[in-house]
């Protein structure tokens, strides 16, 4: 039996072997309360769908079917040899995984790079969507942060791991434990990870946060009711962008936390939950 938790269950989607988590009870309708809820990661060095997300899954699926799948080149998802990354390949997994598992429509919770993902899920299969969450979310164009930089630059050591995860990534740095530091570290290490993660956002980096944006019209275009969630004080994605999809997405709410970082589902992890999960019950 595998003791690894990041370790769920595997799905063939196209060409990847998807690894993904799949708990909670049997979905009712999607009109109202229950659905399938659909987890997106973000993109930092190491993440996986369960480091992502681990403090989620229980809660959530006490109310709903919950998914949370690693994207290709992350986690323990097997990719092919050569595979090449790019918003177009990730979509292509997630409609994948949504066919393979017989899921019709999800509410999708997208962070940070996953929230370009989830908006890509809504403007070209809107049809399957049916409540949005994007938390610090990446999806417009900005000027690239020294924080996003760092992250997408990230060259692997424990040292290098701690000052991402304590100045970056968290506000307030004492959530932030010397084990904590070196597991994260260690799946930054893992065979053919590093390689991965370097291929996808080498540098000059604005290019890629430009790659993953999406033209204000196709946003514009975005009626599923959506929930915006945005640490006042993020480093990695600055909170105009949440501030800007606000007025984009004619169906959005924005909720903000102070003393919060990029982090917002570990540092206010209760809250965040709370907040969530009332958004999709009404």
């Amino acid at each position: 039996m595998n003791e690894n938790p990041e370790i769920g269950r595997s799905i063939q989607t196209g060409p990847l072997a998807t690894n993904y988590h799949d708990t909670g009870p049997a979905p009712e309708p999607v009109d109202g309360e229950g659905g399938t809820v659909l987890l997106l990661h973000g993109s930092g060095p190491g993440v996986s769908a369960w480091a992502n997300w681990r403090n989620q899954l229980p809660p959530f699926a006490r109310h709903h079917r919950v998914v949370a799948p690693d994207l290709a080149g992350f986690g323990f998802t097997e990719v092919p040899e050569g595979q090449e990354y790019s918003r177009e390949v990730w979509l292509r997994q997630i409609v994948d995984l949504l066919d393979a598992l017989e899921i019709e429509r999800v509410h999708v919770v997208g962070n940070s790079f996953g929230g370009s993902m989830a908006l890509a899920l809504a403007i070209h299969h809107p049809e399957r969507i049916d409540k949005l969450v994007l938390m610090g979310s990446v999806g417009i164009p900005f000027e690239l942060t020294a924080g996003l930089d760092a992250v997408w630059g990230y060259e692997p050591s424990e040292a290098a791991m701690g000052r991402l995860m304590r100045e970056t990534f968290a506000y307030d740095s004492s959530l932030i434990t010397d084990e904590l530091v070196a597991s994260r570290y260690a799946a930054s290490t893992r065979p053919g990870t590093m390689e991965a993660f370097a291929s996808m956002f080498p540098a000059p980096r604005q290019r890629w946060v430009e790659a993953m944006a999406h033209p204000e019209e196709a946003i514009r275009g975005i009626t599923a009711p959506t929930l915006l969630v945005h640490g006042r004080d993020d480093q990695v994605i600055p909170l105009s962008t949440s501030l800007t999809m606000l007025e984009l997405i004619d169906d959005s709410r924005l909720h903000v936390f102070g003393r919060c970082g990029h982090w917002t589902q570990i540092e206010h992890g209760a809250a965040f939950t709370e907040l969530v999960l009332d958004f999709l019950a009404e």
